[in-house]
């Protein structure tokens, strides 16, 4: 590993001051679970790394917004998510998605911020955060700006955060009563590996019909992303078997899976396909 600086500034104001949007090797580094092995590998060398861990304030812990909704540090540890009340009481798709999430010792570490930053498409919490309607706060010399969490991934390992930003929070909107969610993960191997298939969904069942449905893949494309079809098919339409089928596949037939170690794109395209319709049919026996 080639030798490197190490800044470790006291305010945000000054973290991203020593960002510089136009040197790739200048990096912010939080809980550094993902960075760290990527410069053990020497598939990521620095000049420099930005440590956030002085930075207190805004970016840790977790606020109640007016609509119900949360608020989350952006330095809030993984850890302190899964064991945090307040989130299984408002959103326990999360918390339950949380205990399979890699291990503890990976979860005392890493970062909300960072896991989101990554950009990695295998990750846990991206596509449930994208049934709950999240946006992520990012700041940088010019200002604050919110990016809503279905426009932050835009490639394999890519967001569409500028180098010189860093994440401070991420906002989850309240949810109405009643409303049905699930998070299905589907492993290869040991159940806190690796994500073969991540599948999220959520909507309203009102009248007999479903409402405002989302449905969110992750691990078999190349970055997490809804799936309109799927959410087409299931709008105004009635929690019945064959619609939920019919959903899962519109999203296997929708979704372009990549091959990897975990699996072939059809292998995976048909794995959508299975968990697409078991994570409907779950998060209908699981409110909330």
């Amino acid at each position: 590993m080639k030798s490197f600086d190490l800044a470790e500034p006291a305010t945000i104001e000054e973290a991203v001051a020593l960002l510089d949007p136009e040197d790739k090797s200048v990096r912010a580094i939080a809980g550094g679970t993902a960075l760290m092995l990527m410069m053990k590998t020497r598939l990521f060398q620095p000049t420099r790394l930005v440590s956030l861990r002085r930075l207190n304030g805004d970016l840790r812990g977790l606020r109640v917004n007016q609509d119900g909704g949360l608020r989350i540090g952006a330095m809030t540890s993984l850890a302190q998510l899964e064991y945090s009340h307040l989130v299984a009481s408002t959103y326990p798709v999360l918390s339950r998605a949380l205990g399979t999430l890699s291990n503890i010792r990976i979860r005392n570490v890493a970062t909300l911020g960072g896991h989101l930053a990554h950009g990695d498409p295998h990750m846990d919490l991206p596509p449930i955060l994208m049934t709950l309607g999240a946006k992520v706060s990012a700041v940088s010399p010019r200002g604050r700006r919110w990016v809503d969490i279905c426009d932050l991934f835009t490639g394999y390992y890519e967001t569409s955060l500028i180098k010189d930003e860093l994440i401070t929070s991420v906002e989850i909107a309240g949810q109405p009563p009643g409303v049905y969610c699930w998070y299905e993960k589907f492993t290869a191997r040991s159940a806190d590996d690796w994500p073969t298939v991540g599948v999220a969904v959520r909507y309203i069942v009102d009248s007999g019909v479903i409402r405002d449905p989302r449905v969110a893949v992750s691990a078999a494309t190349e970055r997490p992303m809804r799936s309109a079809a799927a959410e087409a098919a299931l709008t105004n339409a009635p929690l019945a078997p064959h619609v939920l089928s019919k959903a899962a596949d519109a999203a296997a037939d929708e979704l372009e899976p990549i091959a990897d170690l975990h699996g072939t794109a059809s292998y995976k395209r048909e794995m959508v396909r299975v968990h697409v319709r078991r994570a409907l049919e779950k998060a209908a026996q699981w409110r909330r």
